[in-house]
């Protein structure tokens, strides 16, 4: 007889009959915390206090994940989306939460993180939150583009959410202004473009010199489409480049001088760059397309500043910079006459913080590139020094923390991104001798269960 292969049924995505669920708290990611016959359930979209209806959709030994369906018992602090595009768009996920609900939320699971994994966090720890404006707070943002064959149209907006779908927008409104603004007549004039099914992401920036706009193309532009993007570029009063296969950027069209900084920012190939001013007005940082930069203009006057108030740099002191970036805090740094050293694992941007560190005349500071994550027992800048700043990516610190012994800092300011690998490397403090002094929460991303956060350690 003949045997067919028939698969067996994949327990974990088993789909129940939908459920009541009361929620009692959100995780660190904003999903709503709910109990069904002895696991957590794990709800995105619903809030602590709620009476939900939801669908397992994930079981795993010790935990599910469901589906929200209906919220029967709505929560206080439950608010309507602003955005339109809410349920589709991937960018944001707590704009059903009213925003002092969400700050809320981000300082008790920042607190509750540390003091699960690192270290029991006590009241006199906890600083003052860093809040800011609530809508229309990114200077940046990154815009998929997809062309739809049937259509024959190219879609521009963000990836929806766990999916690598575009969900097209007419308005971002937590983006600036001017940039959300730009978002219908840039799909219209791509649209126009011979190039259109060949284009890549377009990345929309404000900065203090002005708008900027790059887009990625994957095929040389023919001059009728450069022409429609230089008279759109003018039309709009934005600097507007391109970017190659080749990751080399082409600038297309400059704002004349008159109407954009009269310091003109630019790069050895001419183009010129966005920047944005640190310790009052003291120095610029400039950044190329691809950089690393903080998108919360207002939040990182304040973090930078409230950095250098915990580091307290004095003159003639040694001060390390881990995870540099392009200078956002190296620079002003350097304005307190201590001696500081940047590290950083792209190549491009300590290319960018070097020529930065000329631009300022800051003959007090040095940029280096180090792989972080591996062997730095060879690394000639690696010596004691007096105090520490960390910046990493969301995987944290945690090899870089090991040369700790070598270093020996008497302050350690660590900032971070991702409060589980902040309380994972806090241990590694704890356990060489450092004390947490303050932890403070910053609301870089409103609407967003993103957390960033930064601590203070000082050594026993």
């Amino acid at each position: 007889m003949a045997q067919f292969f028939k698969a067996k049924p994949n327990k974990t995505k088993q789909l129940s009959a939908k459920l009541s669920l009361t929620v009692t708290q959100l995780d660190h990611l904003g999903a709503g915390i709910a109990q069904h016959n002895g696991k957590v359930v794990f709800v995105p979209g619903a809030l602590p206090g709620e009476t939900v209806t939801a669908q397992l959709t994930e079981q795993k030994k010790k935990y599910a994940k469901a589906k929200l369906f209906k919220v029967d018992k709505p929560a206080p602090h439950r608010v309507n989306a602003q955005c339109p595009h809410y349920q589709q768009c991937g960018g944001c996920d707590l704009q059903h939460m009213d925003i002092e609900a969400q700050r809320d939320h981000k300082q008790l699971a920042l607190t509750n993180l540390m003091s699960k994994l690192a270290i029991n966090v006590d009241s006199t720890m906890v600083a003052d939150a860093v809040i800011g404006e609530e809508w229309h707070y990114r200077r940046r943002a990154r815009l998929a583009t997809l062309f739809d064959k049937k259509t024959k149209t190219l879609q521009l907006g963000f990836r929806a959410a766990n999916s690598s779908d575009i969900v097209q927008i007419k308005q971002c409104d937590v983006l600036a202004k001017p940039l959300s603004a730009l978002i219908t007549p840039f799909t219209e004039l791509l649209n126009q473009l011979q190039a259109k099914t060949t284009l890549g992401h377009l990345e929309l920036t404000e900065a203090e010199n002005g708008l900027f706009a790059v887009l990625r193309i994957t095929k040389a532009l023919k001059p009728a489409d450069e022409q429609l993007l230089i008279d759109f570029a003018a039309s709009h009063n934005m600097n507007l480049l391109v970017q190659d296969n080749d990751s080399q950027v082409h600038g297309l069209y400059s704002v004349p001088s008159n109407t954009a900084s009269d310091d003109t920012a630019s790069d050895q190939a001419g183009i010129e760059l966005p920047q944005y001013s640190l310790a009052d007005g003291q120095v610029d940082c400039r950044f190329s397309p691809g950089n690393f930069v903080q998108v919360n203009a207002d939040i990182n006057q304040r973090m930078v500043a409230q950095a250098i108030e915990w580091l307290a740099p004095q003159a003639n002191e040694r001060i390390l910079d881990l995870f540099c970036g392009v200078g956002n805090f190296s620079l002003p740094l350097a304005t307190k006459a201590a001696d500081v050293i940047g590290v950083e694992g792209v190549p491009e941007m300590v290319a960018q913080a070097k020529q930065n560190a000329l631009d300022n005349n800051l003959t007090n500071l040095s940029f280096f590139h180090a792989d972080l994550s591996a062997d730095l027992s060879e690394a000639s800048w690696l010596g004691r020094i007096d105090k520490l700043l960390l910046d990493p990516a969301r995987a944290g610190a945690y090899e870089s923390l090991q040369w700790l012994s070598k270093m020996k800092p008497k302050k350690v300011v660590y900032v971070s991104c991702n409060p589980a690998s902040l309380a994972r490397d806090s241990q590694v403090l704890i356990e060489q001798g450092y004390k947490l002094k303050q932890l403070m929460m910053l609301d870089m991303f409103p609407q967003t269960h993103h957390i960033e956060a930064m601590a203070l350690f000082e050594i026993k």
